[in-house]
């Protein structure tokens, strides 16, 4: 190797990103997007699974490491307990092997490991959600998670939060013992990449479901994102005498699926909601929207959110985190009670209701009637998507993609810590 080539060589940043899986969730797209960021800097840059499959939406090519090719559920107690014990020194192994300076973690699994790896690189982890919130539900896992931030998470040079209100969580409610290293840093979104994925044209029985008023719901279908409160809201609002739809983009546990198809289907109200699966490409379906709509029991600070705004959709959630406000305003909102009215939409009471007490013969709680009272708000208004267009600029400033980029890797400062 020439001098010059040597010198260039040793100026570039060699990055490890470690995540979870491959699938299409925020820490997955969090991923992708700082993974295209530092190499258009002329950084080197490898992602490393612990879990790749086969359905994986988010791949990294040549760069991308996986640790197994078997599914955590799909593992014997023992061979998962051997898994979680050898992934520190695979860790540590891909740091030696790739001259790694700099690494950043995403999850909780990403965290632990990183922060029990005896590698030496400037090592980041990035916290994404309430951990309070789960933290209550119990469990091995959750306890050992709890466990770190009092004790292995000394070990990051910085730790990110996605938000003010996740970084207030983890101080005042989880035990967390490190408030030299923990810092702010909004999630970084391609904007450009977002707006001109929306372009692609929508085959036609697919623009046949955004013909009318419709509701989109973007994400995982998961437990936390509470869609049995979003399905009762928007029967509610076909009560009313809406001719609307409701479509669901992602995927998620099957007996949760299968339970919202029943939900829909006691009600009666199949012909106007629609469950079109995981996408490669969401945002083509989010443009088309009217409306966003989130009735999660708790989040960190919802990515889709942003996306919705920089598409100019306005969003309806429930207060499932005071991050929701940040994302949603461009003013610091000095108490929070809902509904609220933000540029980008509204904010809706917490919805508390789990799984086991909800049938369609439920009564509806007061906070799923908020909720339809936004939709149908929003679905009615056209104030509401001109606000955002309006606000557009300044909501969005804060997880402009070079500027995130760059203070993920930056010294830990507690200037830095309320951006």
């Amino acid at each position: 190797m020439s001098e010059l080539h040597a010198s260039d060589d040793a100026a570039r940043r060699h990055i490890l990103l470690i995540i979870p899986y491959g699938g299409v969730g925020g820490m997955e797209r969090l991923a992708l997007n700082l993974y295209r960021h530092y190499r258009s800097l002329g950084d080197r840059v490898k992602v490393m699974k612990l879990v790749r499959l086969p359905d994986d939406i988010v791949n990294f090519g040549e760069d991308e490491i996986a640790l197994s090719e078997r599914d955590l559920t799909e593992m014997s107690a023992l061979r998962r307990a051997g898994f979680y014990l050898s992934i520190p020194f695979s860790i540590a192994r891909t740091v030696r092997a790739h001259g790694i300076s700099h690494s950043i973690a995403m999850g909780d699994m990403g965290n632990l490991f990183s922060s029990l790896s005896p590698s030496r690189e400037f090592r980041v982890a990035s916290i994404h959600s309430l951990k309070s919130a789960e933290l209550a539900g119990g469990g091995v896992l959750n306890r050992i998670f709890g466990l770190a931030y009092r004790s292995s998470y000394r070990r990051f040079d910085r730790v990110v939060s996605i938000s003010r209100a996740i970084r207030n969580d983890l101080l005042e409610n989880c035990g967390y013992r490190f408030p030299h290293n923990l810092d702010v840093v909004y999630n970084p979104h391609d904007l450009t990449s977002i707006t001109e994925a929306a372009t692609e044209a929508l085959a036609p029985e697919e623009a046949a479901l955004f013909s009318g008023p419709t509701v989109v719901f973007l994400g995982r279908l998961t437990g936390v994102k509470a869609l049995w409160h979003l399905i009762r809201a928007f029967q509610a609002v076909l009560e009313r005498g809406m001719q609307a739809r409701l479509v669901f983009i992602g995927d998620g546990d099957a007996n949760l699926t299968g339970y919202l198809q029943s939900l829909v289907d006691g009600y009666g109200i199949a012909a106007h909601v629609t469950f079109l699966g995981r996408r490669t490409n969401p945002y083509k379906y989010l443009f088309h929207a009217d409306v966003l709509a989130l009735s999660s029991h708790f989040e960190g600070t919802p990515n889709v959110i942003v996306e919705a705004i920089a598409l100019g959709v306005p969003v309806v959630s429930s207060h499932c985190t005071d991050g929701v406000v940040e994302l949603m305003s461009t003013r610091d909102v000095g108490g929070f009670d809902t509904p609220l009215a933000l540029e980008a939409g509204i904010m809706t009471p917490p919805l508390t209701g789990r799984r086991d007490e909800i049938t369609h013969q439920t009564p509806m709680m007061p906070a799923e009637l908020a909720l339809a009272d936004g939709i149908a708000a929003v679905l009615e208004n056209p104030s509401y998507r001109e606000s955002v267009r309006r606000n557009r600029g300044k909501l969005l400033q804060k997880f402009e993609l070079a500027r995130s980029a760059h203070a993920y890797l930056a010294p830990a400062t507690r200037a830095t810590s309320s951006p």
